[in-house]
């Protein structure tokens, strides 16, 4: 018998879940979990320690100083999990910046709950990882027919970008900005997702890390397209600082800027998150490199056109 009752603490954990049918055993959701949005009347199990009022340069200090004294960017609400009486809690050991550790889960349940609970800690750094996390959280949550089902469809529709694209010569030059101040380059899973819609990732490596970047590194690249998205940003929230972009020299000299190719994506609901809709994102990098061969219907809402 599946879990009766299952604690996330990562957005994309959350959404494996309702996409496995088991969203009536959800019990608490981290303070980030949204999606689908019929888990928000969930308790959220964690706390935020930086501030949502902060900019992108403010926001990287905090991150860098709360690791430095050894803190979590995210706190668990102990007394919210107790209650709740969990006997399975999701979290991951991927990105001390993404979602709370399994250090912390660990050190939270060690002696407080009154019975035993799994933890399942989630690390994705690939496409394939990612589908291997689906089935890791179906195996122990005992819905291994339903990931077949769903990692078929997902899996058919990475095949049909594949397929569509594989004759294809041209591959444009993409740089993908996970961070606007200072600059970083998306790594992990997104530049695999560039390779696959048929572009070529710059500064970037699959399965690493995401990396720190000079500007003027990114100019001599001079990419032929550029997409931000910031990490944990939607599309508003990246407009808002859109000038920390806009204000670098020789901006308007890029390939991207100069052919109208610089886009902005939802990198909140999509691409930083490892879950089911980590084809969404691949769909939307279609869109944005190929927009004659591919129509998903992602423009406005998970992508926009922006004219420097």
């Amino acid at each position: 018998m599946p879990a009766e009752k299952i604690i996330s603490l990562l957005p994309a954990a959350t959404e494996i879940v309702c996409a496995l049918g088991l969203e009536a055993q959800l019990v608490g959701r981290s303070h980030e979990c949204n999606y689908p949005f019929s888990v928000k009347h969930l308790p959220a199990c964690t706390r935020d320690r930086i501030g949502t009022d902060l900019n992108s340069g403010a926001i990287d200090r905090r991150v860098k100083t709360l690791l430095t004294d050894a803190l979590s960017v995210y706190e668990v609400n102990r007394e919210v999990i107790k209650e709740l009486k969990p006997d399975v809690v999701i979290t991951q050991d991927q990105c001390e910046v993404c979602a709370v550790s399994l250090p912390e889960v660990e050190q939270a349940l060690a002696g407080y709950l009154d019975k035993p609970a799994q933890i399942i800690s989630l690390q994705p750094n690939s496409l394939d990882d990612i589908f291997d996390n689906i089935n890791q959280v179906a195996a122990a949550l005992q819905t291994l027919p339903a990931a077949q089902i769903l990692l078929e469809d997902l899996q058919e529709r990475v095949d049909i970008i594949r397929h569509k694209l594989k004759f294809m010569e041209n591959k444009p030059t993409v740089a993908c900005i996970e961070w606007l101040d200072p600059l970083m380059t998306s790594g992990n899973w997104v530049p695999e997702l560039v390779s696959i819609a048929g572009g070529t990732p710059l500064m970037a490596d699959s399965g690493k890390h995401s990396a720190y970047i000079q500007w003027e590194d990114l100019r001599l690249a001079d990419p032929e397209i550029m997409v931000l998205m910031p990490c944990g940003f939607s599309i508003e929230r990246t407009l808002q600082e859109i000038d920390l972009i806009l204000q670098l020299p020789g901006l308007t000299d890029l390939q991207a800027v100069k052919n109208k190719r610089f886009y902005i994506v939802d990198g909140n609901q999509y691409f930083n998150r490892p879950g089911p809709r980590i084809v969404d994102s691949l769909e939307i990098m279609a869109e944005i490199i190929y927009p004659k061969q591919f129509f998903f219907g992602y423009e406005g809402e998970g992508w926009i056109k922006f004219d420097v």
